[in-house]
């Protein structure tokens, strides 16, 4: 993006409004996701040292020591720091753009209640991945592990009513648009369990996921859906002799919201050939969904006693092996930088996603990052607030959860703001927002 555009754009969210969420959190949520941290890496250090020794235990005490540290720095506003390594495969992006954030603060290191709140919000997550990978024996180790683990096995009664609706769906002879819109709701809704906003405070499912559509109906602000059915029906005709039918799914949290995605993915397969799923590469965001989140859940599908779950999980796993369903990781989504600078940043990744016939960016990070993460107006058509991302048709699934919002009619914000300050922020309000642009 040109320097000439970027000096026309809102300013990007920051800690330096005060009283912004942005502020809060990095006041007050971020420091106690980090004495969470803190306090699960501490508990471990039993059993690290029943594996590994002495050295299991000085690994958890490094890495508690280092975690204490950096919660200091943020609560003190200390200029960022550069990673501990500089040989992992994401450690040039992250030098770099420390380095460009500092051209742009007159030569001065950003500090965390200063500069862009995106950036900092990742770049915590990201040092914290930093020091346990310097560790000898945990280098792998998630601290998020339990809670995600924990926020599934707490929403069985759901999961199993959404499994036997999935299952009920087979031989459906009515309107498959209304259930694509219904798998779709259901996924958008799935969005509102996300443990970073509640700071690693346990957020399951607890009831029928079904029952809610009718009331939560109202409460999606921009409803695209069937500019999504037109889209696939639209790549169907055209590559139903010479080509297969890409959907890609950049998924958001562990838990409940990942097995609702899986489901609108099977769903999907009735129109789709093929679904691309990208998970993160790191822990990231508390319940963001990695690889071996992915792998638990279907272990744990499989594995329970429920025939309807326990069936799902073998047809899922079979999904990987024939190939309907790829997992993708890649280290862009687990970078600082916004969708618009994709292209330049990963452009190995943006060719990729361009072969996708439709893309969906399920949760409220991805929504920060498809916008910039910027304080628009709410009325800005939400097409130019990406900036230039559209590497293919694509299509935001988010429920709100931070104070950035575009694409609204007029007087839609106010009035909803008359009754409710906080409606963008605590994950009431929703969006399925596409754009069908595509630029080459």
């Amino acid at each position: 993006m040109s320097s000439s555009m970027n000096s026309t754009l809102p300013q990007r969210l920051s800690a330096k409004f005060k009283g912004s969420f942005a502020y809060y959190t990095i006041r007050d949520r971020l420091p106690v996701i980090l004495t969470r941290v803190v306090d699960t890496v501490y508990t471990y250090r039993i059993k690290a040292t029943q594996q590994y020794g002495e050295e299991g235990a000085r690994d958890c005490k490094s890495i508690v020591a280092s975690l204490a540290k950096l919660r200091n720095e943020m609560q003190t506003d200390k200029p960022i720091l550069p990673l501990v390594s500089d040989k992992d495969e994401d450690s040039e992006i992250w030098q770099r753009y420390l380095e460009e954030e500092t051209q742009r603060n007159s030569g001065q290191p950003p500090s965390w209640f200063q500069s862009p709140w995106l950036y900092f919000e990742c770049y915590m997550y990201r040092r914290m991945v930093d020091y346990i990978r310097q560790s000898k024996h945990l280098k792998s180790f998630d601290p998020f592990r339990e809670m995600k683990d924990t926020a599934l096995e707490k929403s069985q009664d759901a999961l199993v009513i959404l499994a036997k609706y999935l299952d009920s769906t087979s031989d459906e002879n009515g309107n498959v648009y209304n259930l694509f819109a219904e798998f779709i709701q259901i996924a958008l809704w799935g969005n509102k369990c996300d443990l970073s906003i509640s700071a690693g405070v346990e957020n399951s499912q607890k009831i029928s996921p079904l029952s809610q559509l009718k009331v939560l109906k109202d409460k999606i602000l921009v409803d695209d859906t069937e500019k999504l059915w037109q889209v696939l029906q639209k790549a169907r005709e055209h590559k139903a002799e010479n080509g297969r039918v890409r959907l890609d799914i950049v998924l958001d949290n562990a838990g409940f919201e990942l097995f609702t995605d899986l489901c609108l993915a099977e769903f999907a397969l009735r129109t789709v050939d093929v679904v691309v799923m990208h998970d993160k590469d790191m822990p990231w965001f508390v319940s963001d969904v990695g690889h071996s989140d992915f792998k638990h859940t279907l272990d744990f599908l499989e594995r329970h006693e429920n025939e309807f779950l326990q069936s799902l999980g073998q047809k899922w796993t079979q999904r990987l092996q024939d190939g309907s369903w790829i997992l993708q990781g890649h280290p862009f989504w687990t970078t600082p930088h916004d969708f618009s600078e994709m292209r330049s940043v990963s452009p190995e990744l943006h060719a990729e996603l361009s072969n996708s016939d439709l893309i969906l960016l399920k949760g409220d990070l991805n929504y920060r990052k498809l916008v910039g993460d910027r304080q628009w107006e709410h009325t800005v058509p939400y097409a130019e607030a990406l900036c230039g991302f559209h590497p293919a048709p694509h299509c935001a699934l988010r429920t709100s959860k931070a104070d950035v919002i575009v694409g609204l009619e007029e007087g839609v914000s106010e009035q909803i703001e008359a009754g409710d300050k906080d409606w963008m922020l605590d994950g009431k309000y929703a969006v399925i927002q596409f754009c069908g642009i595509v630029r080459t």
